[in-house]
């Protein structure tokens, strides 16, 4: 080739170099990016390990992973806020939740502007961790069992907190002053709970609404709050100043407290002596056989020539050993008096036997003390049983009594809990059942749960219901000359078995009962129609009954079983009938039911129609009890479509039949 000609096209560009800083760059940036798609797509998984951490979460069942908790503004899992695809919030109330809640499994979720858990059963401390999710707008905690002190500097830095509810929980110490240096702070409620101290001086032109009542706060109000209603304050006993009384007059009723305190421990003074010559005159007087070692037990009071055996007076022992012992003899030699005295008569032959002896050396506890008398567990002969003890019964003669308790004995179904054996005096009666070791129906429901037991679901309620409607329908039949074949009927009185069957108590007792405590203490003389006739009749126990599926469905403790007679003021079929008219139905169930009200809605409904039946007032109109059955046993929800949300649910007029 000749010199100097050139080759065009033939010579390479010039190879391009890359630094080593524009690779760390390069794949810094990438990394970044599957940082922030792995970020986005955890919240699944957060909320999931959030779930996890919860004893109990039932109401949560819908939180499936394999579907994304958001699209775009829709929520896919119950109790989820959503907004452009992304968790803005969570808001998991009356959902039955039950546990310590792990905050620190949502610090991640940058985006959250609003946490409520309200109204389940979460413990713990305060989650510090709160404070590090800064986006937050509102906290609601209220009505829960949160406990002990909140840090000082708990909500330093949420400088976008708007909304503070911690109502009805368990803390205590001092109020954070963190609070006071919200500057976004509207609402604030910190009442019913048991904070010390003084209340923290609040310069926040933004605070609309506060509440500390119900606490144990002192000193004076700070002058930027005393525009506010004296009812955000009470219930604090050393709080002064406006808008309360003066501190002057506070300091002045303090020392009237302590006057109060001196004349009391007086008083208390003079109680013990008085007592002490009560006891050492009640020496002179008939001794009492006492059950129990050295524990509170069962006292059968006799006449003195019963446990006096020619002037040697029997006394009960002190010890937990001793039993119970006489000075100088033995109970065994107390003086028979026929099969009336001192005898215990069983009515079941399926029971191994004691005697009244066994009873009264038994260890025994108080379970308690209702309508006519105490109740109290007995070990005997490795066996609990349960005795309770009647003041009220001599409505008639000994032998009809003996004839009533045999024809109760003979009583065999699996919704009763079977009577075993009883003992008779004309003053006292003792009736003997097993001991059910899981408790009542009214504990499950009203109760401190364990956090380790779920509440009552629906399905177990259901079943419950059932039982009781059968346990019913057999007593009317066994015993169809008694009016009111229970006529004791409510949740105390019906115990739960191990496989949560329904076991009936206190029935056909009122044909025994003394008619003037029976009329102030059996729930078939609180009935509309003996508070409107003087009477009750066959459909008295369907009110009742009605009474206690309505307990079932709201939770709501019934106030009728507090009241001497009917009040349709406290008359918990009023409550619902109101909530019904007010369009409010799906407020009326229990919150511990969880999804059950969404899940099991038409069932519920169709529940509540027939314990509004049950409980209609006018008796002509009440179902029977053969229609209630009925319709418990053919429940479903077929009635009901899936888009029903119970705000066409019409209520009883009280007057009118409901159709179910």
């Amino acid at each position: 080739m000749p010199t100097g000609v050139r080759v065009v096209g033939l010579m390479r560009a010039p190879t391009p170099t890359i630094s080593a800083a524009s690779l760390i760059l390069f794949f810094l940036l990438l990394s970044s990016s599957c940082i922030m798609v792995v970020l986005s797509a955890s919240d699944a998984e957060t909320l999931l390990q959030f779930k996890r951490s919860l004893m109990s979460a039932v109401a949560l069942n819908n939180w499936n992973p394999s579907v994304p908790p958001c699209e775009n503004n829709k929520a896919n899992w119950a109790g989820v806020l959503c907004l452009n695809g992304h968790v803005r919030g969570l808001r998991l109330e009356n959902m039955g939740l039950k546990g310590e809640v792990d905050v620190n499994s949502l610090v991640s979720m940058t985006r959250l502007r609003t946490l409520s858990f309200m109204n389940n059963t979460l413990v713990g401390g305060w989650p510090r961790v709160i404070s590090k999710l800064g986006s937050l707008r509102s906290v609601y905690l209220s009505y829960n069992h949160f406990s002990g002190q909140i840090p000082d500097d708990a909500f330093a830095g949420m400088k976008f907190l708007k909304k503070v509810f911690l109502t009805n929980n368990e803390f205590n110490g001092p109020i954070p002053s963190s609070l006071a240096s919200l500057s976004r702070l509207m609402e604030l409620r910190l009442d019913g709970n048991k904070f010390k101290g003084q209340v923290p001086r609040f310069q926040i032109d933004t605070l609309k609404k506060l509440n500390v009542s119900n606490n144990e706060l002192e000193g004076p109000i700070p002058s930027s709050l005393s525009h506010m209603d004296p009812s955000c304050f009470a219930g604090n006993r050393d709080l002064c100043g406006d808008p309360l009384p003066a501190c002057g007059s506070a300091i002045s009723s303090s020392g009237l407290l302590k006057i109060a305190v001196i004349v009391i421990i007086l008083g208390l003074t003079l109680a013990v002596i008085a007592a002490i010559f009560i006891i050492m005159n009640l020496r002179k007087q008939p001794a009492a056989v006492q059950l129990g070692k050295g524990n509170p037990g069962i006292i059968i009071e006799e006449d003195q020539n019963e446990y006096m055996n020619n002037g040697k007076q029997m006394t009960a022992g002190a010890g937990a050993g001793d039993g119970y012992r006489s000075t100088e003899s033995s109970v065994a030699q107390a003086p028979k008096r026929g099969a009336e005295h001192g005898k215990l008569l069983f009515v079941r032959d399926d029971r191994e036997k004691f005697d009244l002896q066994d009873l009264l050396r038994a260890s025994a506890e108080i379970l308690g003390s209702g309508s006519f008398g105490s109740s109290y567990k007995a070990t005997i002969l490795c066996n609990s049983v349960v005795v309770k003890r009647y003041k009220h019964m001599n409505n008639v003669g000994r032998e009809e009594f003996h004839e009533h308790m045999r024809r109760l004995g003979r009583l065999t179904h699996a919704n009763l809990l079977p009577l075993v054996a009883y003992y008779y005096r004309k003053e006292e009666k003792l009736l003997i059942s097993d001991f059910v070791d899981n408790g009542s129906l009214a504990s499950h429901l009203h109760g401190n749960h364990n956090l380790e037991e779920a509440g009552l679901d629906w399905a177990t309620r259901l079943k419950i219901i059932r039982g009781i409607a059968r346990g019913l329908c057999y007593l009317y039949t066994s015993l169809p000359n008694i009016v009111a074949a229970h006529g004791h009927l409510k949740s105390s009185n019906v115990l739960l078995d191990e496989s949560m069957e329904p076991l009936l108590t206190d029935y056909g007792l009122s044909p025994v009962a003394n008619i003037e405590q029976g009329q102030s203490l059996m729930m078939a003389y609180k009935s509309p129609e003996y508070a409107q006739m003087g009477r009750i009749t066959k459909k008295t126990d369907v009110w009742s009954f009605g009474i206690v599926i309505l307990e079932m469905l709201t939770g709501r403790f019934p106030e009728n079983y507090l009241t001497r007679n009917h009040d349709t003021k406290a008359d918990l079929a009023g409550w619902v009938n109101n909530m019904i008219k007010e369009k409010k139905t799906p407020q009326v169930f229990d919150a511990e039911l969880g999804r059950a009200r969404e899940s099991n809605k038409g069932e519920l409904l169709k529940m509540l129609k027939i314990a509004l039946s049950c409980c209609e007032e006018d008796v002509d109109r009440r179902f029977d009890l053969n229609q209630v059955v009925a319709q418990i046993e053919d429940l479903n929800d077929a009635d009901f479509s899936d888009n029903d949300d119970g705000d066409n649910f019409s209520p009883t007029s009280r007057h009118s039949q409901i159709p179910v």
